[in-house]
């Protein structure tokens, strides 16, 4: 008998982190906030600066720890900002030394509200609720499935596509995941293979990090190159386009692909090399949805028209990817021509992850605005000998410190909110002769989403976790390869191809 589709995810197979660790978390976070704020305020940072690094230290010890759910402890930061800022002068006005008080202290806090990309990210809400509520997402990924061949390498390489296209018009990770997940358990079950066996486990392995290596590869496809866009956008003054975007990341992401199939398929080599009755599984699964329903048509329609816009940017026409996609969530809610209304659409949208983005977002601005981070970047410059160091050198090094930095952190879009301003400052401090800041910035970003290793290094990770089809340990020794495999490249295309597009250094 085929299992259903929809067949719930068992609980994790171990307890989650004790309270106790969590509280002490949140004792640690506040100690750092205490501490920081008690030093001395240095003669060459402003003090609402002083108190931003105070609330940048409270923000990554929470974030680091999960002492506080994530929507949480966006509110508990906008909260410190408010209120701490107010009782500082304003950086931005150096001859004055009056607190700018509560109402200025406001618009920092929620500057990052009027960020475009939180537009573009609640957006990309919207398509992922609408693919959810047609369930296109799913007939894409059984449709795909089922041209694939009954050999367990050829599944393994349907379920990569399958990643691969909704990377395209499912622009949250986490969604394309948890869409992904239900249908593999459903042939695990229906293939009575054992949940335990290792083709299970390559199976969801390697669905998990096929999404994050085509985070890399597509500008929409994590809520954290929106971080990155919109601070390259407002400090920089610079706009990267989805196709330049697209040029820049897809052939890396493209190569990361092949890697992680052969990774995966010698660490985790199946029992067998073949699937009885699996092709047939997958069409009868595939029958019982019954032919294109009228939304799921008019949402396929809407949304290559709309993958059409984001990749003729700046070559066709002028409209930005925000406005684009604001556009085709109109067209998803508007009566007749819609695919869904508005109580649907509200079915498990994930506002706390907007909200958080925004004070991510809020978060870094504060941080350049007050000169927290173009301090902390003269310490970095100075302490790691970058001030005349090549493109390459200064790559190599701060990539090295973002991934080994994200293993303390469980979400990408909270470490580029606080490391992508600090990053923008170290480009903007060095005087290496003709270093591209915004390209350098975007390939940084690149590695933002190397959350390859832990199982808590990103939501896709958890999900895949909560299947209890493999052991922490097979995804760290897995994941340390598929890491490693991702730095040779790095450093690849860094001597190469990147430099040919001129993204390290402006070409003369």
């Amino acid at each position: 008998m085929t299992a259903p589709i929809a067949t719930p995810l068992p609980a994790p197979p171990t307890a989650p982190p004790p309270g106790l660790i969590k509280r002490l978390g949140l004792w640690a976070a506040l100690a750092a906030l205490v501490a920081v704020l008690l030093l001395p305020t240095p003669a060459d940072l402003p003090l609402a600066g002083h108190y931003m690094l105070a609330i940048l230290a409270f923000a990554v010890i929470v974030w680091m720890t999960e002492a506080l759910d994530y929507s949480v402890s966006a509110v508990v930061i906008g909260a410190l900002m408010l209120f701490l800022l107010a009782y500082a002068p304003s950086a931005a006005k150096p001859g004055v030394t009056t607190a700018m008080g509560t109402g200025a202290s406001l618009g920092l806090a929620l500057s990052g509200f009027a960020n475009s990309a939180v537009a573009l990210v609640a957006a990309a809400c919207f398509i992922a609720s609408a693919m959810t509520a047609t369930g296109l997402d799913r007939r894409i990924a059984l449709t795909v499935l089922s041209k694939v061949g009954a050999k367990t390498h050829h599944i393994v390489i349907g379920a990569m596509i399958v990643g691969f296209l909704l990377s395209f018009i499912v622009p949250s990770t986490t969604a394309r995941v948890a869409c992904l997940m239900p249908i593999m358990m459903g042939f695990v079950l229906a293939f009575n293979v054992d949940r335990k066996s290792r083709f299970a486990a390559l199976l969801v392995i390697t669905t998990a990090q096929t999404a994050s290596i085509w985070n890399v590869g597509i500008k929409t496809a994590a809520a954290q190159n929106m971080v990155a866009i919109g601070f390259i956008e407002k400090q920089l003054g610079a706009q990267i386009t989805w196709g330049e975007w697209f040029v820049a990341a897809a052939p890396f992401a493209a190569l990361m692909t092949v890697a992680l199939f052969f990774i995966m398929t010698r660490m985790m080599k199946p029992e067998m090399k073949e699937i009885a009755g699996g092709q047939e599984t997958i069409r009868k699964q595939l029958q019982e949805l019954g032919p294109m329903t009228m939304n799921q048509w008019k949402l396929l329609a809407i949304v290559l028209v709309l993958l059409g816009f984001w990749s003729t940017e700046k070559v066709l026409h002028s409209f930005d990817t925000t406005s684009t996609t604001i556009a085709a969530v109109a067209l998803m809610l508007f009566p007749r021509i819609g695919v869904m209304d508005w109580k649907q659409s509200q079915k498990g949208f994930p506002w706390g992850t907007v909200v958080l983005f925004a004070v991510g977002i809020s978060v870094g601005s504060a941080l350049l605005q007050t000169k927290a981070a173009g301090w902390l970047a003269q310490l970095i410059v100075s302490n790691l000998g970058l001030q005349m160091a090549s493109a390459f050198v200064i790559l190599m090094l701060l990539s090295a410190f973002l991934i080994v930095i994200h293993l303390g952190f469980a979400s990408a879009t909270a470490l580029a909110s606080t490391m992508i301003p600090i990053v923008i400052s170290v480009l903007s401090t060095v005087q290496t002769p003709g270093i591209n800041i915004v390209g350098m910035t975007m390939i940084l970003q690149f590695v933002v989403s190397f959350g390859f290793i832990l199982p808590v290094n990103a939501p896709q990770n958890m999900i895949a976790y909560g299947t209890d089809t493999f052991e922490a340990r097979d995804f760290v020794r897995t994941g340390i390869v598929i890491t490693l495999a991702a730095v040779v490249l790095l450093v690849v295309f860094a001597l190469t191809y990147w430099p040919w597009l001129g993204l390290m250094v402006t070409r003369a």
